[in-house]
């Protein structure tokens, strides 16, 4: 049996570690673009009627969104936000639980059964029975109860022909991993990739995670179990804006520090190659 010098082996791997560090941002940039590109496309699967593949990329994106969909845009109904009252009243839209009640979702939910399509979580005896009141703002034990509840059934719940379909991540989501991707794609320019340097640390506190902070946080604290407050519902474009500057701040602030870390990287690899006579 013929082995590979060890020698053999290293170049390989050198010659594919000069690579990358050469061309990260394009393969970072790709994968951030497909993970954005795909809760478009979910929705636009469940329109034509392709709801296996849409089931699968719901499923997949699962794990790291709520999917709730009174904070999820959606595609191709009647609005792309269904807010819960008390937002859709300043926002000016019909809210999520004036459309719901109008679908078998409702029904559903009071039989104790998540809605389909595309899929139900796994089901607790009396657990996901709900009765929803007619402002599920919650107050009391019982509505907070029945609130958690409203919530499950609205990750569940992918859209309809009316409402439309909801992408896989929600608003505040999506415009967090767009802007990143968006300030990507304007770094990669090589004469700004050469001269812009990391953002100053207090900067990225001020403008791209307290925003972030004050307006998720005095949100999630008003809702079960914390309730330190009466509940606030904030509005979808607090949500994207607070997102987009998170997003954007975060990708200037990490893209310059790993292409600092690269090029570093780069040249130590080059140096390696050059000692072993190996051109580049």
């Amino acid at each position: 049996m013929t082995t590979t010098p060890p020698r053999s082996i290293g170049l390989v791997w050198n010659l594919r570690l000069l690579w990358f560090t050469r061309h990260w941002l394009t393969v970072a940039l790709t994968v951030l673009g497909v993970y954005v590109a795909l809760p478009v496309i979910a929705p636009t699967l469940m329109k034509v009627g392709a709801t296996a593949p849409a089931q699968a990329i719901y499923t997949a994106y699962r794990p790291f969104c709520h999917q709730f969909g009174f904070r999820t845009f959606f595609l191709y109904g009647e609005q792309a936000v269904y807010p819960l009252a008390p937002a859709a009243a300043v926002a000016g839209v019909a809210s999520f639980e004036s459309y719901i009640a109008q679908s078998p979702v409702v029904a559903q939910m009071r039989t104790r059964q998540l809605p389909q399509p595309p899929f139900s979580l796994l089901t607790i005896p009396g657990f996901y029975g709900i009765s929803v009141p007619d402002d599920i703002t919650p107050t009391t034990p019982l509505e907070d109860r029945n609130f958690v509840n409203f919530q499950l059934a609205a990750s569940a719940f992918v859209g309809n022909p009316q409402m439309g379909y909801k992408m896989t991540l929600c608003e505040r989501d999506i415009a967090i991993y767009g802007a990143m991707w968006g300030f990507g794609v304007v770094y990669s320019r090589p004469a700004i990739r050469r001269r812009l340097r990391p953002v100053p640390l207090l900067l990225y506190f001020w403008l791209g995670v307290l925003p972030i902070a004050i307006d998720g946080f005095s949100q999630l604290l008003g809702y079960p179990p914390a309730n330190f407050w009466a509940a606030r519902e904030t509005l979808p474009v607090f949500r994207v804006l607070t997102g987009a500057l998170f997003g954007a701040m975060t990708g200037w602030l990490g893209f310059t520090y790993i292409e600092q870390s690269m090029r570093d990287a780069m040249r130590e690899v080059e140096a390696k190659l050059r000692a072993a006579g190996i051109a580049i």
